[in-house]
């Protein structure tokens, strides 16, 4: 069923509330195609269609919906249709979700759950956003280390069915602490007599519940996980993160990053929202930054601005500025992109190693660059202006300083930021063109400097 028939079909269910034909379509329909068609409607109706299904269903739908559409939801919900939702919600995005509530929806939460959940909630949540602690789930299986493989397995069969996975088994002891894993395939192999502690991997890699979550997603990465185990700083087991979730939260920082680098995120670290941030947040944040870059803009319009004589003698050096400092710009946010890129593929790290690694690598390239383009631009100087070849020079060599020069300040800039504790990203591309655009002023009347000095003189 595409999606336009999938809403008709939702639409005319919202109308007859036939629940059994909703549930049989939710039955057949996979979860992010179901909120994506329901995520179309209004609140109102997309809350009459979710309680057509069972609570377990319902609980599994709206963790789905984006975090601004659950709380609407939730605003237009009864109590009794909260707790429901909170009790049978995967762990990791119930505290998600209670973290998202304000201080007088949490009081009036926390006493109508049962005992369990609440003291689940009131753990998970306790971590702060963007630690392992906060994406964890508790909802994982495990045996301990004592058990034979057939107990093991009774185990797992009679308490795994609401586990986010089971094909990995955590093995604990009566502490709770982590002593190592078993797969699912190796306790269906293993003799039915084999204890559990001889055929686990003792001591697996794990993650701090304080570690960053992108340092988690990175070790299910490195290590090739299905799913990292978290552990208080005791070596107690409080939960785990999924491959699905570091899929997530590399998402979520792929998305982080791209705004830095575009100069749209706010000084708390918030990404603008094309659809749900404030248009008057939206104004602050993007005029914030481009008050900056205007600040950059005078100076280098200042300083051009002083060169009045020698442009009044060759005004046709006018008309080379824009393209020859917007070069140096586009050139350094290139070399920043590939050096960004590959620092959060671990590919190259801060250290001095890697930084004349990227030297060595990013030299030739941005010299042939510069020779590349500063041919091109005389060429088309002089078919496009006929200017003289004092000018040619002047042009061609500012060309080429420009590029080259912003080439390897671009590369440089990122390990720069590393190194003062800050994130490569913040470095926006709007920011490194201006600095470029300014570096770039410089260099060019430098060079007109240079070559048509004796015109000054002249006159």
């Amino acid at each position: 069923m595409n999606r336009n028939d999938l809403l008709s079909s939702i639409r005319t269910l919202s109308l007859s509330h036939d629940a059994a034909a909703f549930a049989h379509i939710a039955a057949g329909t996979h979860a992010s195609d179901l909120v994506d068609a329901l995520d179309a409607l209004d609140t109102d109706t997309c809350l009459g269609v979710l309680m057509l299904l069972p609570p377990p269903v319902r609980a599994d739908l709206f963790a789905h919906f984006p975090p601004a559409r659950q709380d609407h939801l939730l605003a237009a919900m009864l109590p009794a249709a909260k707790v429901q939702v909170f009790e049978h919600m995967p762990s990791d995005d119930r505290a998600d979700l209670y973290n998202h509530l304000g201080e007088r929806a949490r009081r009036s939460l926390l006493p109508a759950l049962a005992k369990m959940e609440r003291d689940d909630i009131l753990a998970m949540a306790a971590y702060p956003e963007g630690t392992a602690g906060a994406v964890a789930t508790s909802d994982y299986a495990w045996v301990r280390p004592e058990m034979q493989v057939a107990d093991a397995m009774a185990h797992l069969r009679a308490t795994a069915l609401d586990k986010e996975t089971v094909n990995i088994v955590f093995v604990l002891d009566p502490d709770n602490a982590l002593r190592g894993t078993v797969s699912l395939r190796d306790l269906v192999l293993a003799d039915a007599a084999t204890p559990v502690r001889a055929i686990m991997h003792a001591d697996p890699v794990r993650a701090d519940a304080g570690l960053p979550d992108l340092q988690a997603a990175e070790l299910i990465r490195r290590y090739d996980l299905l799913a990292l185990p978290v552990t208080h700083a005791s070596g107690r087991m409080l939960g785990i993160v999924t491959v699905d979730d570091a899929m997530d939260i590399e998402k979520a920082q792929d998305a982080t990053q791209l705004a830095r680098f575009g100069g749209t995120v706010s000084a708390h670290g918030n990404d603008l929202d094309v659809r749900t941030t404030p248009l008057k947040q939206m104004f602050r944040v993007r005029v914030f930054w481009l008050a900056i870059l205007t600040g950059f803009g005078i100076l280098t319009s200042t300083f051009v601005a002083a060169q009045e004589e020698l442009l009044s003698q060759v005004i046709v050096l006018a008309a080379f500025i824009a393209p020859i400092v917007d070069m140096g710009g586009n050139t350094g946010s290139q070399s920043a992109t590939l050096v960004i890129r590959s620092m959060a593929l671990g590919e190259v790290k801060p250290g001095w190693r890697d930084v004349w690694f990227v030297i060595r690598r990013e030299l030739p390239v941005a010299a042939a660059l510069g020779i590349s383009i500063a041919v091109l631009e005389a060429i088309l100087a002089w078919f496009s202006k006929g200017v003289g070849m004092d000018v040619l020079l002047v042009v061609g060599s500012s060309m080429l300083v420009c590029t080259a020069l912003g080439g390897v300040i671009g590369a440089l800039l990122p390990f720069a930021a590393r190194r003062i504790g800050a994130d490569p990203a913040t470095l926006s591309s709007p920011m490194i063109t201006s600095v470029m655009d300014l570096l770039g002023v410089f260099i060019y009347f430098g060079f007109a400097y240079l070559f048509l000095g004796d015109l000054l003189l002249a006159a």
